[in-house]
């Protein structure tokens, strides 16, 4: 199989790559904007697992980077089995202090550029595919994991854009799925927590209480539970980690005045007048 994986060049995409050259032996198509970095895990995978590693550097925030993204794999005879669509960014900050163009490009990245190469690639594994058929669990002939989060079904001061985006991701990867189960192209959406990447604005000290706890999940422990959930089930969405499905009733239910007290404890929340 050939897997696509953006964002692979760090964090959980590059927990990705590893785990699909070593555990799946993929061959591999790393997308990333970060060049040097992409190089040197295309050559460290292949060296190591000895398998097929293709990298492309591209700014995935681009209006037409699934465009580009998709030609290059036409031009150079590639067929996606597998699409991670992995790259992310999190702003943590108010609305109105945040420049509009840190929050275009959030959108264009968790949005636009999923659901782009999400046409693309899919087009093709139906068309490799056999006719559609509703009355059994067809055998599966592709994949695609779009990462979305568990504050897709939370209303949070700080990260409106970015729960914004993820509940798009979540809602559109669960109404993939009924249209591309039948060709036997699973789609799943994974909804994860609190991940030790070092990108959530925690102090060490309550980062590493969480770690403890079983809070926070290893990029290494949750790309394993993904991948087995995209490859061994038919699931529309998995939330890796038991304190998840309790933590998010909880958050939802907090009444206005916790959920204001807390942020009066923040200066990030003062808006500066203007």
């Amino acid at each position: 199989m050939f897997a696509l994986v953006t964002g692979a060049s760090s964090g959980i995409g590059l927990q990705y790559a590893t785990a699909l050259a070593r555990d799946y032996r993929c061959d591999l198509l790393l997308v990333s904007n970060q060049e040097k970095e992409l190089q040197q895990v295309a050559m460290d995978l292949t060296q190591q697992y000895g398998v097929k590693t293709i990298w492309l550097y591209k700014n995935l925030a681009e209006q037409n980077a699934a465009e580009q993204i998709y030609q290059f794999t036409q031009d150079n005879n590639i067929h996606v089995d597998v699409l991670i669509n992995n790259a992310g960014m999190l702003i943590f900050n108010p609305l109105c202090q945040t420049p509009i163009g840190k929050v275009e490009t959030m959108i264009n990245l968790h949005v636009l550029t999923l659901t782009k190469l999400c046409r693309l690639f899919a087009q093709d594994m139906v068309s490799r595919s056999h006719h559609p058929s509703y009355t059994h669990k067809p055998q599966a002939t592709g994949y695609i994991l779009n990462m979305s989060s568990m504050t897709a079904w939370m209303a949070m001061p700080g990260i409106q854009a970015y729960n914004a985006t993820k509940g798009f991701v979540l809602n559109f990867s669960k109404s993939l799925w009924y249209e591309l189960r039948p060709y036997g192209i699973h789609v799943i959406a994974l909804t994860p927590g609190s991940t030790d990447t070092g990108l959530l604005p925690f102090p060490p000290k309550f980062a590493k209480i969480l770690r403890v706890a079983g809070i926070t999940m290893s990029p290494e422990k949750l790309v394993n539970k993904a991948l087995k959930a995209l490859f061994k089930t038919w699931k529309k969405q998995c939330m890796p980690g038991a304190w998840n499905a309790i933590i998010v009733p909880i958050i939802n239910h907090l009444p206005d005045w916790l959920v204001f007290a807390v942020m009066k404890r923040f200066p990030l929340f003062e808006l500066k007048q203007k």
